[in-house]
């Protein structure tokens, strides 16, 4: 059995992965404090609770990438002549399935207090031994105005990262940082309607909060699986293809004996594998030496491109 070499990232894009690394784990750190304030001021406003579990949510992507992070730098063996490269598509396909798990749970969560019309209520406590009680709702408010910071600055610090490493699972991530501050401004309205009078504005902005993560969760689910199955590798924002294979087609062309080439590509994580096809003008001594170049050549194109299989053809049918 022929095993696959170890696949290193370039120097330039280590330091970034290890900065990734870094960032994580200040991100479930930050994750942490703001579950324990959440939790300590959530009393019994829906919103609030969709907001914690949200927030608990924001565990799973960083979990997963870091758990996919230790699996991947494992060497090929007998029993995956391939690697472990795609752990990290696996890691995002079950970030992406808890996020419409807890997207679907917190909708009907939310729509069964609106059919019941549960009226939540918000106290008042005495701090200390001042004259005065103090809303819980400015408690409850503080908490989320702080829930809204850390996200948001780490998912704008993610986001270059993810683009520059080709990290979807980190994407996904700091996509979710991003649209923090949405679930805890729509938390804040809710409570605020509360203190208004309108009983239905906690549950409404419960279930506000619910649909955005379902959408987040479902965008990233089908990526996911589009990945897993062998889909043309395409950019982290958005499903427009790599164009890799133009590009490999323009740069073998150049040659003068190769007549005519095609490549058929997936993404294996971090890095993109797949298959040339070449045909070579008539009169090549030494077949094998040559492919072997080719596929050497067409690796340098871009630093995700790794053991290329070149496949020599009388003619290519598109």
């Amino acid at each position: 059995m022929k095993i696959r070499q170890g696949y290193d990232l370039p120097a330039d894009k280590e330091r970034l992965l290890r900065r990734t690394i870094r960032l994580e784990w200040i991100s479930m750190f930050f994750s942490l404090t703001i579950v324990i304030a959440m939790y300590l001021t959530m009393g019994s406003s829906q919103a609030m609770k969709m907001a914690l579990f949200e927030d608990l949510l924001a565990f799973v992507p960083p979990a997963a990438f870091l758990l996919a992070m230790r699996i991947r730098r494992r060497d090929p063996d007998e029993n995956h002549p391939y690697g472990y490269s795609r752990a990290i598509l696996l890691a995002f396909l079950a970030a992406s399935v808890a996020i419409v798990m807890f997207g679907l749970f917190m909708l009907i969560d939310s729509s069964m207090s609106l059919f019941k019309r549960e009226h939540p209520s918000i106290g008042h406590f005495q701090l200390f031994d001042w004259q005065y009680q103090i809303w819980a709702g400015w408690v409850m408010i503080a908490a989320l105005v702080y829930a809204m910071i850390a996200p948001v600055i780490l998912g704008h610090m993610k986001m270059p990262l993810a683009k520059a490493l080709h990290e979807s699972t980190l994407y996904a991530d700091a996509d979710m940082n991003k649209a923090d501050w949405m679930t805890s401004a729509a938390a804040i309205i809710g409570i605020i309607g509360i203190g208004l009078g309108f009983w239905w504005a906690d549950a409404v902005a419960a279930a506000v909060i619910s649909l955005d993560v379902l959408k987040d969760g479902i965008t990233h689910v089908r990526k996911a699986m589009f990945n897993l199955m062998d889909q043309r590798p395409t950019e982290i924002v958005g499903n427009q293809p790599l164009g890799l294979e133009e590009k490999i087609a323009e740069l073998l062309l150049r040659e003068p004996d190769i007549q005519d080439v095609a490549s058929r590509l997936r993404e294996e994580g971090h890095i993109i594998g797949g298959e040339i096809f070449v045909v070579l003008a008539p009169g090549q001594t030494n077949v094998a030496r040559r492919v072997q170049e080719i596929a050497e050549q067409a690796c340098t194109l871009d630093w995700r491109l790794y053991d290329l299989i070149v496949m020599p053809l009388e003619t290519i049918e598109r």
